[in-house]
């Protein structure tokens, strides 16, 4: 069995460790858990390693968060990976700080990386994982708060929730989607 697990977020210095470069920052440090190496390879850094058997490859695109699905889409392809051992990692701004909740399908709920990656797919039938960001700003601020920078608040709770989430990837890939959710979900 293959997985994709792909972390969503922007590339550039400008960008690194924001809040909507969350998805880069979990699944890199899923990839630091397994001691993969990422290499820069076609639309995205690429890291893989095995697990339990399974052949796990990381991806995080460097198409810009708008163009997801055509990083995704290649990946699947060149490696040959069914729809149900993907797994997606995005921003949500509709969950509180640090939720995480992993469902198996939905909408984009309006997020340009999951938007262009279920166009690209034809479907919205795949995992993904949203780590809360909150909705902390002023209005009109979402812009400046998504690509802004996490709090001194923000950091120590941050740094556990990512370890939950590398855990949270590597139960998807042990026991799959549905007792993963009901593992993970409401902790």
């Amino acid at each position: 069995m293959k997985y994709l697990i792909v972390g969503l977020g922007n590339i550039g210095d400008e960008y690194a460790h924001t809040r909507h470069n969350i998805g880069f920052d979990v699944v890199s440090a899923f990839a630091a858990s397994t001691e993969a190496q990422w290499s820069e390879e076609r639309y995205g850094a690429v890291a893989q390693t095995k697990m339990r058997g399974h052949i796990v490859t990381m991806l995080k695109p460097n198409t810009y968060m708008n163009l997801s699905g055509k990083a995704v889409s290649y990946w699947m392809q060149k490696e040959n990976i069914p729809l149900e051992n993907l797994l997606v990692v995005v921003d949500d701004l509709a969950l509180p700080f640090g939720t995480l909740r992993l469902k198996g399908k939905g909408s984009d709920g309006g997020h340009n990386g999951l938007k262009n990656i279920n166009q690209l797919l034809g479907t919205q039938n795949y995992a993904r994982l949203r780590f809360g960001l909150g909705n902390e700003f002023r209005r009109g601020g979402q812009i400046d708060f998504v690509l802004g920078q996490w709090t001194d608040e923000e950091k120590p709770i941050l740094t556990e929730r990512i370890n939950i989430a590398t855990e949270l990837i590597k139960s998807f890939i042990a026991i799959g989607l549905q007792l993963t959710m009901t593992q993970f979900n409401n902790k």
